[in-house]
């Protein structure tokens, strides 16, 4: 057995290593009985990725520790999955994984596992961007952002990348100025004749500017919004369920007794 790298006292128990075998062997079995997991693809299934990940994130939203637990138990099915239909194929195993990702966290921490020394979370985020570059071959400190991330998410991280190479405002008063600028020039814009793509690029600036402000702030504007949609939703059901009562809907009140139900919503939320 290789020597290992890691302290002893961390070193896994036998019944959770055993707990992991069997389910990988519970899941190649199922590629072998189950009609439906036989079928599956790569491209079947990625969907249900996605939709795992994002009930994963919303379970922390909730604190909900249970919920959590089992959706975590979900997306390692999913890890699972794809790595057992690769194995299959002949592309690579569960093992590959695992070996690879053990490499890498290896060769990204060498002020744990090396003699590298460093003076704080910005000199270890900087390493890892300047590593990761190097392992990848990657010309741009932004190639490794998915295009496919959800637009709040995708300018958090792209401006996480770009500060981790010194592209980024000395101090968060730089990125606010920045913010009022942007809103400045999509409200001068509105007051123009300006064309609908033109405003929606000004617009853009705008959302990028609060993004950039939220990260100085240690906040992730994609959590903050999403937070916000749940709040709306709640709210707005509060009043609909009042009128519901009264035998009516949104459609049957006016503004003002909707604001009335709206302010009771927020009170109950708050006491």
């Amino acid at each position: 057995m290789s020597e290992k790298i890691f302290d002893s006292e961390f070193t896994e128990s036998a019944p959770a290593v055993e707990a992991y075998a069997d389910f990988v062997a519970i899941i190649r079995q199922l590629r072998r009985d189950c009609p439906w997991d036989r079928e599956q693809t790569h491209e079947s299934v990625k969907h249900l990725l996605i939709e795992e990940a994002y009930e994963t994130v919303e379970a922390i939203d909730r604190e909900d520790w249970t919920e959590l637990r089992k959706e975590l138990g979900d997306l390692l099915l999913h890890v699972v999955f794809h790595s057992v239909m690769a194995e299959q194929d002949g592309r690579f195993t569960m093992k590959d994984v695992i070996d690879d990702e053990t490499q890498k966290l290896v060769v990204r921490h060498p002020h744990v596992f090396g003699d590298t020394q460093v003076d704080g979370v910005g000199q270890v985020l900087t390493n890892w961007e300047e590593i990761k570059m190097k392992e990848k071959g990657r010309k741009s400190a932004l190639d490794g952002v998915p295009a496919q991330l959800p637009a709040l998410l995708r300018a958090h991280r792209m401006q996480e990348k770009a500060a981790g190479v010194g592209f980024d405002f000395p101090e968060a008063s730089g990125a606010w100025d920045k913010v009022v600028e942007e809103v400045g020039e999509f409200g001068a814009l509105a007051e123009s004749e300006a064309t609908p793509e033109r405003l929606e690029d000004e617009l853009g600036d705008v959302f990028f500017a609060l993004v950039n402000y939220a990260r100085f702030q240690g906040l992730n504007a994609e959590n903050a919004l999403r937070r916000t949609n749940d709040k709306f939703r709640r709210r707005f059901q509060h009043i609909e369920a009042r009128l519901r009562e009264q035998g009516r809907t949104p459609k049957d009140a006016s503004l003002q007794e909707m604001d009335v139900y709206w302010d009771e919503a927020k009170a109950e939320e708050r006491a």
